[in-house]
């Protein structure tokens, strides 16, 4: 089986995995103040891979550093995921279905491999996203809202009064201005979280299996009330199965 790189190009980092069989190699990294140079140091000593399928919500010139980088080292094209109208079991029920971000239909494809029946696919990053898959694999919506670290980031940008916000987040009885932004801000997550999959659920009329990824996750989902499958790669996984697909962007 040929093995793939598969790469998921967030706000703040990028992730990668080779896909053979499932995952090996996942690795993280914030893309540095020289993105070229990164690479270099993630895959300089990797063995060429067949292809190369990255989702990406970044600047677009990360994109464009990668894929230069691809061509230059490998001498493969990046093949750019994008949302479809459907593939791999999952329909596009967004109104404008391209305009569904690749990253979220990549941790759709995920999902619905993974759990079959109605599911919540929650994505902490820089933003959180929660979306409903139902049983027949129809994507159904969702909503977007920051993730604690841009909470945090938008508190010290406009508020001149709140300058430490890296703190402990353990209490909601905080006695320190960076405990109570640390602390104001995660459970915020938390309790919208359990608030949307509610509403969501009430809206369906059914219960919701929830299954959580991102690099916030591992954060949250202690403070979470609903009961959540964790997958930390799932995004990954989702464009691993898009690769075996056949389709690319």
């Amino acid at each position: 089986m040929a093995v793939n790189l598969v790469l998921d190009l967030g706000n703040s980092r990028v992730k990668w995995a080779f896909a053979e069989n499932g995952l090996r190699d996942i690795g993280a990294r914030p893309y540095g103040d020289h993105f070229e140079r990164t690479l270099d140091e993630i895959f300089g000593v990797c063995p060429h891979p067949a292809r190369a399928l990255a989702v990406s919500v970044a600047d677009e010139v990360y994109g464009e550093i990668l894929a230069h980088w691809l061509k230059e080292r490998w001498g493969l094209a990046l093949e750019r995921v994008a949302a479809r109208d459907a593939q791999l079991g999952v329909t596009n029920g967004y109104l404008e279905p391209a305009r569904l971000g690749a990253d979220r239909w990549a941790a759709l494809i995920g999902a619905r491999a993974r759990l079959k029946g109605d599911v919540c696919v929650v994505d902490c990053g820089t933003a959180v996203t929660v979306d409903v898959l139902d049983a027949q694999g129809k994507f159904r919506g969702g909503v977007i809202l920051p993730g604690p670290a841009l909470m945090r980031a938008s508190l010290r940008q406009r508020a001149p009064g709140v300058r430490e916000t890296e703190g402990e987040d353990d209490s909601c009885l905080a006695r320190r201005t960076a405990d109570a932004v640390a602390a104001g801000t995660l459970f915020g997550v938390a309790g919208a979280i359990d608030r949307i999959i509610d509403e969501q659920t009430t809206a369906l009329g059914v219960g919701l299996q929830v299954i959580m990824t991102g690099g916030a996750a591992a954060e949250i989902l202690p403070r979470l009330r609903h009961a959540v499958v964790h997958a930390p790669d799932l995004v990954l996984e989702g464009v691993a199965r898009i690769a075996v697909d056949g389709v690319g962007a």
